[in-house]
């Protein structure tokens, strides 16, 4: 059993390897989690007692292959109770994140599990992110940076790099939405803008929009 602040400190980890190979450095998740570089010292050492964590001076933290297995359980929670407070309660893409944050650390795993089988074992989380299975695998699938894609390429977008509630409502706002097939007609070499082709209509996205979407080449 951990503490919530230990739950968010293993997700935390587990987010920010996934963007290396290599060890993460304490100022790397004070920064994530806004707090001060002290203050993840400590937690380090709690974490490494329960064998969560490895920490090497100069080289930085890295789970153990029990931290991952916790952190994932962490994960999938938060994605299901995501697809169930969109599919099931009504509420929008952008109001979910900071709720799921609360309800990801329920302990129980029968009810992770039935809530599992009751959305009919989901693969995806309303922003595109995998989900992972009782056992910790997930499905994932190739996919790109928006901003990678060449002139007259197309593709649908699977997912967002910034579940913001900012970011997502802006999405709205332009009727960009996962499952959306994308096309780039034009890319501008002064600031990286792009003039795509969207369900049919024309519009220009800045490079800051393009590095945050998720495409599947089609």
């Amino acid at each position: 059993m951990f503490s919530q602040s230990e739950e968010n400190y293993i997700k935390t980890i587990y987010h920010l390897a996934v963007l290396t190979d290599k060890g993460i450095s304490t100022n790397a998740i004070a920064k994530k989690l806004e707090t001060k570089a002290s203050s993840v010292t400590d937690m380090i050492k709690k974490l490494s007692e329960k064998d969560l964590v490895v920490y090497k001076k100069y080289q930085g933290v890295t789970l153990t292959d029990f931290g991952k297995k916790t952190a994932i359980t962490i994960i999938r929670k938060h994605r299901l109770w995501e697809v169930f407070l969109v599919d099931k309660l009504n509420f929008s893409w952008d109001e979910v994140h900071e709720v799921a944050e609360q309800l990801e650390h329920i302990k129980s795993p029968k009810l992770i599990n039935e809530l599992d089988a009751f959305l009919g074992f989901p693969k995806q989380d309303p922003h595109g992110d995998p989900i992972p299975d009782s056992k910790g695998n997930f499905q994932q699938i190739e996919k790109c940076l928006l901003a990678t894609l060449s002139v007259r390429e197309s593709g649908v977008c699977v997912g967002v790099n910034d579940s913001s509630s900012e970011f997502l409502q802006f999405l709205d706002k332009q009727g960009i939405a996962l499952g959306k097939k994308i096309t780039v007609l034009e890319k501008e070499p002064f600031d990286g803008s792009l003039s795509i082709k969207l369900e049919g209509n024309t519009m220009t996205i800045s490079n800051k929009i393009a590095n945050n979407l998720y495409i599947q080449k089609i």
